[in-house]
């Protein structure tokens, strides 16, 4: 069982990663699974034999894409609109992915707005409300319900949740998203934290911090050429693709990680 609390060793868990997680029947809610990193997670996921549970916002197209791959490729998926910056919408995304998969096993979350490439002079109320209710509050909230299900303390057997933070938690955003920078800094805490506090719950709880990623949340927030107009200053002198992160989720959500938590794992090309 991939999310077993004290996993026996398997040496073919060191030789071969990706075929680990067949064995599972537990479903993984992705947040914002619909597009970029979260979408490239939810395939990796699906394919490696994760139930997955593709939460989106608005684009009920792009997560029916998202499905249909995974379904074609003889995978177990379903679409769930909900609004992780209202706590009632997290309600009914965790009840239906439960309702429709299974027990739940895993939680990646990636659902996140930058609020526009600005400088701190021209932050609004409304801006900072807003990714804060969605970055800060909504991954709180999700994995609060990811731990009433999962933790030992309540009658679970085990899980593992996975943040996706950014290496501007750490460089700051300096001249474009100071504010996104500061609700990512919040979270790397927060996974700190919540791994101490559930790790003998038979939870793990890490991070992973990209760098500049090729996705389209740069034309987004009004600056389409950015991964490229960055990219000399990345020491591999390229911007990263989004299943590059999503490698590293799955391998976090994985038994081949079934030493690791409170760890944030950048995927920045050195940066």
């Amino acid at each position: 069982m991939v999310f077993s609390k004290y996993p026996s060793f398997n040496p073919t868990i060191m030789r071969d990663a990706d075929s680990i997680s067949h064995s599972n029947d537990r479903a993984v809610i992705v947040t914002g699974g619909s597009r970029g990193i979260g979408a490239a997670t939810c395939k990796i996921l699906g394919s490696r034999g994760f139930p997955v549970a593709v939460n989106y916002l608005s684009n009920r197209a792009a997560a029916d894409s998202v499905v249909s791959e995974i379904v074609a490729g003889g995978g177990r998926a379903t679409a769930v609109q909900a609004d992780v910056g209202r706590e009632e919408d997290i309600l009914r995304l965790f009840e239906q992915a439960e309702r429709e998969l299974g027990k739940i096993g895993g939680l990646v979350n990636n659902a996140a707005i930058i609020g526009g490439a600005i400088r701190v002079e021209s932050i609004t109320a409304r801006v900072l409300d807003e990714i804060f209710a969605t970055n800060v509050k909504g991954t709180i909230l999700c994995s609060r319900e990811a731990v009433l299900r999962m933790s030992t303390r309540h009658g679970g057997t085990g899980g593992a949740i996975v943040n996706v933070t950014t290496i501007a938690a750490r460089l700051g955003g300096a001249g474009e998203w100071v504010h996104y920078a500061a609700t990512k800094g919040a979270i790397e805490t927060f996974t700190i934290g919540l791994a101490r506090e559930v790790a003998e719950e038979g939870i793990r709880v890490n991070a992973v911090a990209p760098g500049l990623i090729d996705t389209e949340i740069h034309a987004a927030n009004g600056v389409p050429g950015r991964p490229q107009q960055r990219a000399p200053e990345i020491p591999m002198k390229r911007p990263g693709r989004a299943e590059e992160v999503a490698e590293g989720i799955a391998w976090l959500l994985s038994a081949a990680a079934s030493y690791t938590t409170g760890a944030i794992l950048d995927i920045s090309g050195g940066r």
